[in-house]
């Protein structure tokens, strides 16, 4: 086959030609630091891409979740600690009105204070967080306790689930139940009726306080249990931390570039491309007087 001037000016034209495509290649992905910057760049990287952001996403998610969990437990557990003091109060209370000796003022002083601890306690029953009430299962639209008169517990102890993980949930709320229920205020308003000399007080002050203390065991065993629980919650985050940086090496590997090897890539292309350019310039240069000499 005859080799033509042309040919040969062709074949460099083209070879210089995929030297630029290779130069704005390289150059895309040092200023990206990306491999591809579009999916028919490498099908593969993309559509392996696509899988690796969405997994990554989903662990966002469930840190953001396990946030709103932390939100519940904490704000459940500082509750429960004001609860308990305020508990630890009325027992006071209660142990004072005893005392045989009271004046009829010091016993209304007593039931004024006791009056105040169980409006102070119906406001914990009723805590909100991001406008939900956290002390009601699933209802968390509806106050669970009525301050009425009279006061009126009406607790729904559905589990409240946040979903922390690929399948599974972990429980938000405490069973408010155990620390609100109808009994606790039924007892508060028993001990003040008694102060107050009402006919609706039971005025056994002995058995008074054995509910009271029932009540803080209650509230003690529901503790306990919240704690466990947000022990498990700092066991699931530590996971989904090392979940993210999994998530984040592996489409980091997929998608970004070794900056070193394409600092050194364009610095051999670009050597080759004006190698390119000058063996070209030296190809064409000949012209038609130049054959004829």
């Amino acid at each position: 086959m005859r080799v033509t001037q042309t040919m040969i000016a062709d074949r460099s034209l083209r070879n210089i030609s995929q030297g630029y495509s290779r130069l704005g290649e390289l150059q895309d992905q040092l200023s990206t630091g990306k491999k591809i910057t579009r999916p028919s760049d490498d099908p593969v990287v993309a559509m392996k891409g696509i899988a690796y952001r969405t997994n990554l996403t989903e662990v966002e998610q469930y840190q953001r979740n396990l946030s709103e969990l932390y939100s519940w437990i904490e704000n459940s557990e500082d509750g429960l600690d004001h609860a308990n003091s305020a508990l630890a109060q009325v027992r006071d209370l209660v142990l004072r009105g005893k005392n045989g000796s009271l004046s009829p003022e010091d016993q209304q002083a007593i039931a004024d204070e006791l009056s105040q601890i169980k409006e102070d306690l119906i406001s914990v029953a009723n805590t909100k967080v991001a406008g939900k009430y956290i002390y009601n299962g699933t209802a968390i639209d509806e106050a669970p306790v009525n301050a009425g008169p009279p006061i009126v517990a009406n607790i729904n102890t559905d589990e409240f689930n946040i979903s922390v993980s690929n399948g599974v949930e972990m429980k938000a709320n405490i069973n408010a139940d155990n620390v609100f229920s109808q009994a606790l205020f039924d007892t508060i308003q028993d001990i003040e009726d008694s102060l107050n000399g009402l006919a609706s007080g039971s005025g056994d002050f002995d058995t008074l306080l054995d509910e009271v203390d029932g009540h803080l065991s209650s509230l003690s065993a529901e503790r306990s249990e919240l704690g466990a629980r947000y022990n498990r919650v700092e066991l699931v985050e530590d996971r989904l931390a090392q979940q993210e940086l999994i998530a984040t090496k592996i489409l980091s590997d997929n998608e970004d570039v070794d900056l070193e090897r394409v600092i050194i890539d364009l610095t051999v292309q670009e050597s080759v491309h004006r190698a390119a350019l000058s063996v070209g310039a030296s190809i064409m240069q000949p012209t038609l007087m130049d054959f004829l000499r």
